[in-house]
């Protein structure tokens, strides 16, 4: 995903977390992408949320989430992440709306 492709709710380090929770099945909170060293906490716990909110990560229990189908078809450029729907029933906003 280029950086001209992230939609206007994510934040390129959104797909450093995603691949994080892809590669290894030992990764499921936010703790982990804080050891990784990609982004600081709360930020982290954070960023999961929202990548929660738009089904990208699934979030199991409080700071337990793993990576959903949706969430590698992302990875893989089989979807736009500009075209997810906002799971909290808002949709997602584009610089045309």
């Amino acid at each position: 995903m280029d950086d001209d492709e992230i939609p206007e709710w994510m934040i390129p380090l959104d797909e450093d977390i995603l691949e994080l929770f892809r590669a290894d099945e030992d990764v499921f909170a936010p703790s982990h992408v804080v050891e990784a060293d990609i982004c600081p906490d709360p930020q982290a716990a954070y960023r999961c949320r929202q990548l929660a909110d738009h089904g990208l990560l699934e979030k199991h229990m409080t700071g337990v989430y793993e990576i959903t189908d949706l969430g590698e078809r992302v990875l893989d450029g089989d979807v736009d992440p500009d075209e997810l729907a906002d799971e909290s029933g808002g949709e997602t906003t584009t610089e045309d709306d």
